[in-house]
């Protein structure tokens, strides 16, 4: 944390200075969950993908579990291996070849991994506010408590 906002911090009262940790904290902890959720979208992202290049080797007429949901499989029957349903969010699927779907994935996937990077170099920033906030509200705590 740069020295000018901890010494912004140390001017402020106890009261701001606690206020100046609740939010970095609270901010702290959104970020968390954004992170978590971006892991979440990679790894399915991924399955997606490796699902879609395994598809691709399948021949024709192969029998296959097909699932309809994440714990409900039907047995099926392989007509065309090379297009597939891409999910494009808000319930829109796109027809694409499984190397365009595979692609689309690919590139989902290092799209997550960028703002992944960035989210985590900022919740980095917003952990050292909380932790530079907490020493200076710590101080100010034992400078105003009473000596015995």
């Amino acid at each position: 944390m740069a020295a000018a906002a901890a010494a912004e911090m140390e001017k402020m009262s106890v009261e701001q200075v606690k206020a100046v940790k609740e939010q970095a904290d609270m901010e702290v902890n959104i970020l968390q969950d954004s992170l978590n959720n971006i892991r979440t979208a990679t790894s399915r992202l991924e399955v997606a993908s490796s699902a879609l290049e395994d598809l691709s080797l399948r021949p024709k007429g192969k029998k296959l579990l097909v699932p309809l949901t994440a714990s409900l499989y039907v047995p099926g029957t392989l007509d065309d291996a090379d297009k597939v349903l891409v999910d494009v969010g808000t319930g829109y699927f796109i027809e694409k070849t499984t190397a365009e779907g595979k692609d689309y994935c690919d590139r989902k996937i290092n799209l997550l991994r960028s703002n992944f990077d960035q989210l985590v170099e900022v919740a980095a920033k917003k952990k050292s506010i909380a932790d530079e906030a907490a020493v200076i509200l710590q101080a100010k705590l034992k400078h105003l408590a009473p000596a015995t």
